[in-house]
């Protein structure tokens, strides 16, 4: 008979291995994660003299950005794009702010270089959504020292 023990083999978790599968997800996560940017549309508005703009509690702001894409402000102060560029969408969208009052300033900030039919068209759609204070927006000229 046999009763030496057996010798045991010392039980050791390699970390090394846990570490790596750590590093893997961390890396993985990191990569496939989505940082939410708050959008800003970049219009170079056209220079003017004139008065200062009027501060209103309220008012309706739809920006139109070089390429002729309309984005209406919302209450946050961020600009938001229409669903499509399609002008009755843009119609329907001004009827539901119009709605509540006709009464409400409707600025329109179109960047220098919009084309002609998408001031006009953004123009008429607001006139037809029964806004009758609307304007336009431009910057003060800079002063060349």
């Amino acid at each position: 008979m046999n009763f030496r023990r057996k010798k045991r083999e010392k039980v050791d978790i390699t970390l090394i291995s846990m570490i790596d599968v750590l590093f893997v997800l961390l890396l993985f996560f990191m990569v496939s994660t989505t940082f939410n940017r708050q959008t800003q549309v970049k219009i170079k508005l056209p220079e003017a003299n004139g008065a200062e703009e009027e501060a209103y509690p309220k008012m309706v702001t739809l920006i139109i950005d070089a390429d002729g894409v309309y984005y209406l402000e919302g209450a946050d102060g961020l600009p938001h794009e229409l669903v499509n560029q399609k002008l009755e969408t843009l119609k329907q969208e001004l009827f539901k702010l119009s709605a509540h009052s006709g009464q409400i300033p409707f600025v329109i900030k179109a960047d220098g270089k919009t084309p002609h039919q998408a001031v006009i068209s953004a123009l008429e759609a607001a006139s037809n959504s029964g806004f009758s204070h609307i304007t336009f927006s431009a910057q003060k000229p800079a002063i060349a020292q």
